[in-house]
């Protein structure tokens, strides 16, 4: 498995780091052919290339396996024109990746204020209210005058179809249980599509009990009870905000691991932000990249039927797990370690 590793800004690298730590005890643990190919994005590459993401690097990446993307500043990123590209828009909008997959659970040793759960939210990663994904050329949003500003949002049959479609197919390797997350009660057009859309495709999968749930509703239930839901599937900007939330419920925000994959591509991504508070201070959890980083290898292992890394994959998850439970962990989900300890021991316990 070939894999471009970009470790992005702010407390990216350190992140990164530590999940290397842990990707490679997984390696020798379970014998996996992996060949990593580390390169620049974001700040690091404006400042080398006058680009945050490069062409050449992307062709890079179409031929690789997999990618590793820390986390990038971008809200710093405002011109296209002079360089400042989102590198996870560009990823992600390039190579087609348009399911976001975003699992959350309780963990053993974290304190819980909601009790135990464990969910999926399966996001579509690839139009809805995201504007730099919704327009063929341009942007979709628009100032009308200084005062008055119109955001479009871009809802199609065939998106809706595929994320749908790879919600049901996980739905029956879990709990054969899928919550379709929606606003058609007033999105009626848009909304209205997917909810419809979802509805169809479940003909194909009459083993998977389905039921759909408003989104302002939704965000009070997975606070009141998460427990109730098993995998949920939902449009762009529903299913970052609700993904962001189980994450937080779980423990931490960077807790929360996030695979965006496409039918030939697939990227590991932290779904937290940069945090340039933070940075260099070696205080970042690392958990979100490296739980990320098996979800990465599971969908390589599954695609090239090689239970090398699907195995790694839950090595890699039981070591986190293990590592919560003792609390040798970051401070923010009850340890005492820094950000490279904290990966280095998940390590030892691979």
């Amino acid at each position: 498995m070939k894999l471009v590793v970009l470790p992005g800004d702010g407390i990216g690298p350190e992140i990164t780091a530590a999940t290397l730590n842990v990707l490679e005890a997984a390696r020798i643990r379970f014998g996996l052919p992996l060949e990593l190919h580390e390169d620049i994005v974001g700040h690091a590459s404006l400042k080398e290339h006058g680009v945050t993401v490069t062409d050449s690097l992307l062709e890079r990446v179409r031929d690789s396996d997999g990618l590793i993307l820390g986390p990038a500043a971008t809200f710093e990123f405002k011109d296209p024109t002079r360089g400042e590209i989102n590198p996870s828009m560009f990823f992600r909008k390039r190579l087609d990746l348009f399911a976001n997959i975003r699992p959350s659970r309780s963990y053993e040793g974290v304190p819980s204020k909601v009790g135990r759960f464990d969910l999926v939210v399966v996001r579509e990663n690839t139009e809805g209210f995201y504007t730099d994904r919704n327009m063929e050329n341009g942007n979709g949003e628009i100032l009308v005058t200084k005062d008055v500003s119109i955001a479009l949002r871009r809802i199609t049959r065939q998106c809706c179809e595929r994320i749908a479609r790879t919600a049901f197919a996980l739905a029956r390797t879990r709990g054969r249980y899928l919550t379709f997350v929606h606003k058609a009660n007033v999105l009626k057009t848009s909304d209205g599509m997917f909810l419809d859309i979802c509805r169809e495709v479940g003909e194909a999968f009459p083993d998977v009990r389905t039921d759909d749930v408003l989104i302002d509703a939704m965000m009070a239930h997975v606070v009141r009870a998460p427990s109730r839901f098993d995998v949920i599937v939902t449009t762009n900007m529903y299913g970052d905000i609700l993904s962001d939330l189980t994450a937080e419920l779980s423990g931490s925000l960077g807790m929360g691991g996030s695979l965006n994959a496409g039918t030939d591509h697939a990227m590991a991504q932290a779904s937290h932000g940069s945090a340039p508070d933070i940075a260099g201070r070696d205080i970042a959890n690392p958990i979100s990249l490296i739980l990320s980083t098996a979800q990465l290898l599971a969908w390589h292992g599954q695609r090239t039927d090689d239970s090398r890394f699907t195995d790694a994959a839950a090595g890699m998850e039981a070591a986190v797990g293990s590592a919560l439970r003792s609390r040798t962990a970051t401070k923010d989900v009850g340890g005492n370690l820094g950000t490279q300890d904290a990966g280095k021991a998940i390590a030892a316990l691979i």
